[in-house]
């Protein structure tokens, strides 16, 4: 089933349009009141200036105070409600602000600004929080990929509309007054379709202290080193689109000699670029939360980033294009293309992790890691305001704070990664697993969410684990046969990967021992362990028959086990059908087709050797 068809899903299309107004009102209020201040009212530079830094200050102000408050609200109550409340505050805040630009009062206004922060702050929790709730783990990609794309372009409408109505000659004000409040409504009125969502943690005892909650929102974000550092991706990519979106004014007026529909233009094209992203991880993830679409999107915002710089870094000959001149122009397409594309890689980067936030962090927290990600977002936002302000006093112009920021996302990728390997190795599997073959998974969301498990699976090819990895959502811990663990130049990968190196009884007793207990020392801490129990790649195609060492681990260890089957290996380049010397030459099939096929889990206590195999038998059919 398609992405799209969640936006004839109750539970998720009254969400959606909520969300997608909320973000259109947010923007088109905040630039209805920049066009009123600043070329209406009659107000000097010096005025102009300082409430055009006064006014994003107002704006993420709320998201320090007050993040971790709401991340409590959405974790003890019913969020739907909260939702409601937030929408009724929306409207009293746009009837507020119709006075304002009514009266042309801009401390009113400056004061809704403000609000509006607020109302983004409690609702920020929620918005991330309520997907897990509403969604199947296989629809959580395609619809942070929905949200995303519809906050992007709702963003872009917002922006344009504000703009517009504000210079309606003679109705400007009521025009701007009119639709915000009506849109308000609207939202409204379309959170009160939207499904309950109950609490999940209705015993949580409320903090008041927010200086205290903020600390205790932050330790507990930090908890797992893995999701904090997909929050810390997640507040690089508002650090990286700040500064792009900053220096978009300057970048159109200098350097591409445009006018105001160029500056649209390109933030159009920025949108666009994001939704479409967005909407294509879905796509490249088949339904799975797949991080290692992440290294992909900021490979992409650093090559991009970069050629955006070496497109067009000088001033323009031409200035003062509308949109039609500037695409005629020579070259231009190449800056469209590659502004673009940056957003494309800026949604390939941010909704994996999003989606991975979501399907990793425990659910009754789940809303103040949120509100944590969020206060870790402002910090950035303001982190790159200072950035663009300071490389602009050093006296560096908009392309060349393209170049920094895009040469700064390597270092900051590398850090990342480099703290969380399975980013690096999702990748590289998403990669080679769909460069070499053409993938069909049945029945993988019986692997269970969380808590320990064992997968069993019949061992056909050396690539085996790579196509396990790239199929199942949560890592994996593969046992492996301990002199291929200890090749020289693998060994650091396999290391990076978790791998447990394991050996016959025979050949080296204390590896043996040493692997049963790092394997229950996994289960222990609740992670997922493969296991091919065959003992060997197949030689014949056929399933060879069970060894033990199953049985000894759940006698350690009860824990369920999960029988697997892969189909269409056998033959490949990396089977043994052939000898080495046949191996070594071109594979038969490119983009070969296959599959893996999950059965349901069994119980410890109901796990027999010979039942057990015939199972995995019966998966893999008469296809090896």
């Amino acid at each position: 089933m398609s992405q799209f068809a969640l936006l004839g899903s109750r539970r998720f299309a009254p969400f959606f349009w909520t969300q997608a107004l909320g973000a259109f009102n947010d923007n088109a209020f905040r630039n209805a009141m920049v066009m009123l201040v600043a070329f209406q009212m009659g107000l000097g530079e010096r005025t102009v200036s300082l409430y055009a830094n006064l006014a994003p200050a107002l704006f993420i102000l709320p998201f320090f105070l007050f993040s971790a408050s709401a991340g409590q609200l959405a974790e003890k109550y019913e969020k739907t409600r909260i939702i409601r409340a937030v929408k009724l505050f929306e409207i009293v805040a746009m009837l507020l602000a119709a006075v304002g630009f009514h009266t042309h009062h801009t401390g009113l206004l400056l004061a809704v600004l403000c609000m509006m922060g607020l109302h983004s702050t409690v609702f920020g929790p929620i918005k991330y929080a309520i997907l897990p709730q509403a969604l199947a783990p296989a629809e959580l990609v395609g619809g942070n990929g929905l949200v995303e794309m519809g906050t992007q372009l709702a963003m872009l409408a917002g922006m344009i509309a504000g703009n517009s109505l504000m210079l309606i000659a003679g109705a400007g004000p009521l025009a701007a007054s009119a639709v915000t409040v009506a849109v308000a409504v609207a939202g409204y009125l379309a959170s009160r379709r939207i499904p309950p969502a109950p609490p999940t943690a209705p015993d949580l005892e409320f903090d008041w202290n927010p200086l205290r909650e903020t600390a205790r929102v932050l330790a507990i974000t930090r908890a797992d080193r893995a999701v904090f550092n997909a929050v810390l991706g997640i507040s690089w990519f508002w650090f990286f689109g700040t500064v792009l979106v900053a220096q978009l004014p300057l970048y159109t007026r200098h350097a591409l000699g445009g006018d105001g529909s160029v500056n649209t233009l390109v933030l159009t094209l920025f949108s666009i670029g994001t939704g479409a992203g967005a909407l294509l991880c879905e796509r490249l993830s088949a339904r799975r939360v797949e991080i290692g679409l992440v290294p992909l999107g900021a490979f992409g915002l650093t090559a991009f980033g970069i050629d955006l710089y070496l497109a067009r870094h000088g001033a323009a000959a031409v200035q003062g294009q509308d949109w039609l001149a500037f695409l005629r122009a020579p070259g231009n397409w190449r800056v469209a293309l590659d502004l673009t594309l940056i957003g494309l890689f800026a949604g390939l980067y941010v909704v994996p992790l999003f989606a991975f936030v979501q399907a990793r962090a425990p659910r009754e927290k789940l809303s103040r890691i949120i509100a944590g990600n969020n206060i870790l977002n402002a910090l950035l936002i303001v982190l790159a305001a200072g950035f663009g302000l300071g490389l602009g006093a050093l006296g560096l112009d908009a392309p060349r704070i393209f170049l920094a920021a895009a040469l700064l996302n390597v270092l900051v990728a590398a850090y990342i990664f480099t703290l969380v390997p399975e980013f690096i190795l999702r990748f590289v599997c998403w990669v080679l697993v769909h460069t070499l073959y053409r993938v069909r998974v049945e029945g993988v969301e019986r692997i269970p969410e969380d808590g320990p498990a064992l997968l069993v699976c019949n061992h056909v090819s050396f690539v085996d684990p790579l196509l396990l990895m790239a199929c199942v959502r949560r890592p994996v811990r593969f046992v492996m046969y301990y002199k291929i663990f200890n090749l020289p130049l693998l060994r650091a990968l396999f290391r990076m990967a978790g791998a447990i190196p394991i050996a016959g009884q025979k050949e080296d007793p204390v590896v043996l021992q040493r692997a049963y207990e790092a394997i229950d020392a996994a289960l222990a801490a609740g992670e997922l362990v493969c296991i091919f129990p065959e003992g060997g790649l197949t030689r014949d195609g056929a399933v060879a028959p069970f060894r033990p060492g199953v049985l000894h681990i759940l006698e350690r260890r009860p824990v369920p086990v999960v029988p697997m089957a892969l189909r269409g290996l056998w033959g490949s380049v990396w089977s043994r059908r052939d000898d080495l010397l046949r191996r070594a030459r071109l594979p038969r099939r490119l983009r070969a087709r296959v599959e893996l096929l999950v059965d349901t889990p069994v119980p410890p206590a109901q796990v027999g050797l010979a039942a057990l195999e015939a199972r995995v038998r019966a998966l893999r059919g008469e296809r090896a």
